[in-house]
């Protein structure tokens, strides 16, 4: 009996050491869940799934549809062409946009997947989204127009000539150069119910305005909605240009009258952010807003505006800042996401008299919610967990998982343990600190670690699942993973949050300090293999910690970092950032000590570390130069560095190929400086 059991526990352990770690590779084959809205009749919840095949350096997007009476889903599209921008109509029928025929069109299908019907014809409309009208008469989309002209266009006897011409700011963004084009609105109407075809000549509700009818390059038809009865349309526009679009944060809701063709700008008066409107089925107008011009990372509150036009903040009194929000089909209550202590939960808020309450909570990130009656649907992540799809019961709590699409290729993989911590900063402040550990995780043993530094410099180290920054996949190789949620993260407060404007190399360079001295005092933890990573602010930590870690470290990778304040300042497009982070330009007298305390390229001559140097080509938020100037100082200081160029990525690397190979040269430079 005592062999048979023996035996029995040794092929247990087999079955738990045969299971595989994390890799780079492995990542890639994660399905991708997003959206999760639920129907208008509320018995099914429509959700897109990418899946990318790292051969063909691609993916490809498909619709699926969940009954939730019975819990079953189904794949309702399967072509090799993406559906995006899908969304129910109010009648249940599903419409999208594909380029399955004539380019990229708008399509329509019942939710089953039958019935599919092509909407559109554009010849020459360049669609980049679009919205289907509560009453089905009409679409929203979104179209790119040329509002400027060419060098070429001045000398068309030079037409081989390759030049641009500027004379204001602005002339890129992000990660491309500014085509010439303005975003439109344009509303086309649908010629018959019947019939369904939409008419290719439309409305342009910015007609001559040099504007973009959305926020550039990110925003979408998320910012842009109709009234309740269709005969409004509300959108979000910063009726700005050149110097004063780049140091200006304050867009507007702009509500325009279909019957009338007159626009008048709803929110004028607040100076920061207005985004992202939505009515609720009684009428009511909901959407985001920032108080200060210029602050890109200001308090989000949720704000109303009833129909005799008088607005109020619902999230004014409470300190935390909304994410994303969704009205639920009673019109009285909004369901919102907004970030606390290391996570993202989902809150209710009554709009009528402000009561509130948190719904969820637990070690995760909700990034998705759309709700009828009782329940909630809702995307959930973890540092471990994909996203999936949960429903979640509002009177009696009970969490259900209606997805497993990667379920069984989880299965197979040995995961890290992730821990909450808290450790006390050099002025007396707790602050969170998640701590990944290895697969098969054993105390007795010594394990290098990794400091997380974590971008933004105001975005939550929460339970996020990242297809590059992967803390599972850094756990996986081998490393402890010590992130912590230093000063200037959003989750803890504004106080917390606002910190870290003007003080970019101070308190939050201590909180990372406090964090890794904290973690190196575990016996587990080798001390003499301490590395530190990260990317945008994260890689600007690098830098600095390059210059001031007295020794902690063995190893360092920068991506896309912040090097040099000044010449950063002359080189980046958005200077409301700069402005508001660090007081304005350098020349100022007022600034010039900010700069030359925290710029880290004062601080290399103490530069004594290996570092890997990482940038994008198309990176104008943080131009390559910044990259080409650690890696030059670390090789003429004589350490033992590389530089990581991707010509075609831009602040993030984000084709397939492009990644696993990131992920390869990251993971060989930290073996051999820590040796995992």
């Amino acid at each position: 009996m005592k062999k048979n059991l023996l035996f029995f526990f040794l092929f247990l352990a087999t079955i738990g050491s045969a299971q595989e770690t994390l890799t780079p590779e492995l990542l890639w084959k994660f399905n991708r869940i997003s959206g999760g809205v639920v129907s208008p009749d509320g018995k099914q919840l429509l959700y897109a799934q990418r899946s990318y095949d790292i051969s063909k350096n691609s993916g490809n997007t498909d619709l699926f549809v969940i009954d939730l009476k019975s819990g079953k889903s189904k794949q309702v599209t399967a072509t090799p062409f993406s559906e995006m921008e899908a969304q129910w109509a109010s009648d249940g029928t599903i419409w999208y946009m594909s380029t399955e025929n004539e380019g990229l069109q708008i399509w329509s299908m019942a939710s089953d997947g039958s019935t599919k019907k092509q909407h559109s014809h554009f010849k020459e409309v360049e669609l980049e989204g679009f919205k289907i009208a509560p009453d089905l008469k009409s679409v929203l989309c979104i179209e790119a127009i040329k509002m400027r002209k060419t060098a070429n266009d001045k000398y068309p006897d030079l037409p081989l000539a390759n030049v641009r011409i500027e004379d204001d700011l602005m002339y890129r963004h992000w990660d491309h150069y500014d085509d010439y084009m303005r975003r439109h609105l344009f509303l086309h109407v649908l010629n018959s119910v019947t019939d369904g075809s939409i008419d290719s000549k439309g409305i342009d509700l910015l007609s001559g305005e040099p504007f973009d009818g959305i926020l550039g390059p990110h925003g979408g038809s998320e910012q842009f909605c109709y009234s309740t009865d269709s005969k409004k349309v509300i959108y979000t526009s910063k009726k700005k240009q050149g110097k004063e679009f780049a140091q200006s944060t304050n867009s507007e809701l702009y509500e325009y009258d279909i019957a009338s063709a007159k626009t008048r700008n709803l929110t004028e008066g607040n100076q920061g952010y207005d985004n992202y409107p939505a009515f609720s089925s009684q009428g009511t107008l909901a959407w985001l807003a920032m108080s200060h011009d210029g602050f890109e990372s200001d308090k989000n509150e949720l704000k109303v505006m009833t129909s005799d036009g008088k607005t109020k903040s619902l999230t004014r009194e409470m300190d935390l800042s909304v994410g994303s929000f969704s009205w639920h089909p009673d019109g009285q209550h909004i369901f919102f996401i907004a970030p606390t202590k290391g996570t993202e939960q989902i809150y209710v808020i009554n709009a009528k008299d402000g009561t509130w309450k948190q719904v969820t909570s637990g070690q995760f990130d909700y990034v998705s919610v759309s709700a009828f009656e009782e329940t909630i649907y809702a995307g959930r992540q973890s540092m471990v967990e994909p996203t999936e799809i949960f429903s979640v019961t509002l009177k009696k709590p009970k969490v259900t998982q209606l997805t497993t699409v990667n379920s069984d290729l989880l299965k197979k993989i040995q995961m890290p343990k992730v821990e909450e911590r808290w450790v006390e900063t050099t002025d007396g402040k707790k602050m969170l600190v998640w701590m990944v550990y290895p697969p098969h995780f054993d105390p007795s043993k010594k394990y290098p670690a990794l400091l997380y530094c974590n971008g933004g410099p105001q975005s939550p180290v929460s339970q996020f699942f990242s297809y590059r920054w992967n803390l599972a996949l850094m756990a996986s190789k081998g490393y402890i993973v010590v992130a912590p949620n230093r000063r200037g993260l959003p989750g803890f407060g504004q106080e917390w949050n606002d910190a870290i404007s003007k003080d970019w190399g101070g308190q939050a360079m201590k909180d990372y300090l406090s964090a890794i001295d904290n973690a190196s005092q575990e016996p587990y933890v080798d001390e003499t293999r301490l590395g530190a990573v990260g990317a945008s602010y994260g890689g600007y930590s690098v830098y600095m910690l390059a210059g001031i870690h007295e020794n902690r470290f063995k190893t360092f990778i920068a991506h896309c970092g912040l090097f040099n304040l000044e010449s950063w300042y002359g080189t980046t497009e958005e200077l409301f950032f700069a402005n508001w982070d660090h007081g304005g330009p350098y020349w100022l007298d007022v600034n010039k000590e900010n700069h030359k305390k925290f710029s880290p390229h004062n601080y290399v001559q103490n530069w004594n570390t290996p570092i890997l140097v990482i940038h994008g080509g198309l990176d104008y938020r943080v131009p390559e130069s910044e990259g080409m100037q650690a890696f030059q100082a670390a090789q003429l200081k004589g350490l033992r560095s590389k530089y990581l160029y991707f010509p075609t990525e831009g602040h993030w690397v984000q084709s397939p190929q492009n990644s696993v190979l990131w992920q390869r040269e990251f993971f060989e430079w930290l073996a051999t400086d820590l040796h995992p």
